[in-house]
């Protein structure tokens, strides 16, 4: 499993931009990232990064409120219905999808972030399924 990054921003211009800043200039490259507006004045924002304790310790130290979790990085079969190799074992096993995103720059490669109600249950499952699930080692893909 992967680590994700979770927190509030503001919803107006620039503050995406900010985040961004903050990690190029502290040489973390963001892998993965989900934004959605929770209401006209906010956004939820997930990231996953190649460097998940550096990251946390520099957003904490710009005043953001952050939450670590685990969540799945799972290869996808790039045709169509190929979504259904990780989605249809995970129904099957009762297993709730909360999110999903792509990763960035993953070349001829789909690689998801799941999010998922039971993480390790999500993971075995998956694993007995044949799909293949990434670790640590996506942070230098």
């Amino acid at each position: 499993m992967v680590k994700r990054i979770s927190f509030r921003l503001k919803n107006v211009p620039g503050m995406l931009s900010k985040v961004s800043s903050l990690m190029g200039e502290e040489k973390v490259n963001i892998i993965a990232f989900s934004v959605a507006e929770m209401d006209q004045e906010e956004t939820i924002v997930r990231i996953v990064v190649d460097n998940p304790e550096k990251a946390v310790n520099v957003l904490k130290s710009h005043g953001y409120d952050i939450e670590l979790s685990s969540v799945i990085a799972a290869e996808a079969p790039h045709h169509p219905g190929g979504l259904n190799a990780i989605l249809k074992p995970l129904k099957e096993a009762h297993v709730n999808v909360s999110n999903m995103y792509p990763c960035l720059g993953t070349g001829d490669k789909t690689i998801l972030i799941v999010e998922v109600d039971n993480s390790q249950e999500g993971e075995r499952v998956l694993e007995a399924n044949w799909v293949h699930l990434w670790g640590e080692e996506l942070y230098s893909f």
